[in-house]
């Protein structure tokens, strides 16, 4: 069974009632409203249900309305990893290894061309639902994009399979570029610049390790191997939910040669390999005492694609397994 984020679920509730929709319209859920506290997911038919419920009551736009309302932090731990993401595109990577790992309900897939990008959605509106919440991630993707780069991007078009509601001005307010329905695919399409836009963390991340290199060859100095290290950590985890980063992409963000950055790393007695998966192991205890996340979410923020691929290394590390080592804290 394929399930959604409880966080989801609640999130769409709550701006259901914001816009005035009757707690009444909400009886006979097959989660009801009180009982969310605590649930951590929800079967994908009922959240499609939820949306049918609140189109109802509420007209044509409330999914794109909610869409726009969404935040990093509604997503759990993939919202999380979106924060390190060095380019705005990689969320949609990202996505993808996380449905492969984890119950997966919709996969984006990015068609690159020399100006235009699309961005597809295989997922495919067997039911009303399902079209209204296609509409809401479109929506939310443009917030979260320009969220993580700090500008103003929009898409510069917008392709629905299913067909058109009666109102379209709520479409308009939020994807500001022309819509159409009744189309071959779901995609939404950016400039291809736009999805290499640098994040603003990365901005910053990766400006002040140029800034220490430009300080070394005008002073004369090398910065010690240990604090080349622990910016190779930082960068690698933040990296890895992209899966594990190769010595020449975190040279790059060095501003760096991948000759030069072992080298420097040798003088403290570190290799790149053997920082990835001191690094890997680090997130992956850190996690697992926090309790909060399963062992497949685990997996995808430690760069791993198959949990079993996890849990075969964690033993070797550890000589426990995942949850041998959560039970015995």
């Amino acid at each position: 069974m394929k399930y959604i984020s409880g966080n989801l679920y609640r999130k769409v509730i709550n701006h259901a009632l914001e816009e005035g929709m009757l707690p009444e319209g909400f009886k006979g859920l097959p989660v009801p409203v009180d009982a969310l506290d605590g649930i951590k997911a929800v079967p994908a038919d009922h959240f499609f249900e939820l949306h049918e419920r609140i189109d109802q009551a509420l007209g044509p736009g409330f999914s794109v309305r909610v869409g726009q309302q969404m935040k990093m932090d509604d997503y759990g731990v993939l919202g999380l990893s979106w924060k390190t993401c060095s380019k705005a595109g990689e969320i949609f990577e990202r996505c993808e290894r996380y449905f492969k790992l984890l119950s997966n309900t919709y996969v984006f897939k990015v068609e690159k061309g020399d100006k235009i990008s699309k961005v597809h959605l295989f997922r495919d509106a067997y039911r009303r639902g399902v079209a209204l919440s296609n509409e809401a991630t479109f929506s939310a993707t443009v917030v979260v994009l320009q969220a993580m780069t700090g500008t103003d991007m929009a898409p510069v078009g917008l392709s629905f399979k299913h067909g058109a509601p009666k109102g379209l001005e709520s479409y308009h307010e939020a994807f500001k570029c022309a819509i159409l329905f009744d189309q071959p695919h779901n995609f939404i399409a950016y400039k291809t610049t736009d999805l290499e836009t640098r994040t603003a963390k990365a901005d910053i991340s990766i400006n002040k390790f140029l800034l220490e290199r430009v300080e070394e060859e005008t002073r004369g100095i090398e910065v010690s191997g240990i604090k080349v290290a622990a910016d190779v950590k930082n960068l690698i985890e933040d990296a890895l939910p992209s899966g594990i980063p190769s010595i020449i992409q975190i040279g790059e963000h060095l501003g760096m040669s991948s000759r030069t950055l072992t080298r420097r790393l040798s003088e403290s007695g570190m290799t790149f390999r053997g920082l990835v998966q001191q690094t890997q192991e680090e997130i992956s205890k850190e996690m697992l005492r926090g309790r909060s996340s399963t062992i497949g979410e685990i997996a995808f923020q430690a760069g791993f694609s198959e949990q079993s691929a996890f849990s075969r290394a964690f033993k070797r590390w550890t000589g426990k397994s995942p949850l041998e080592y959560r039970g015995s804290l």
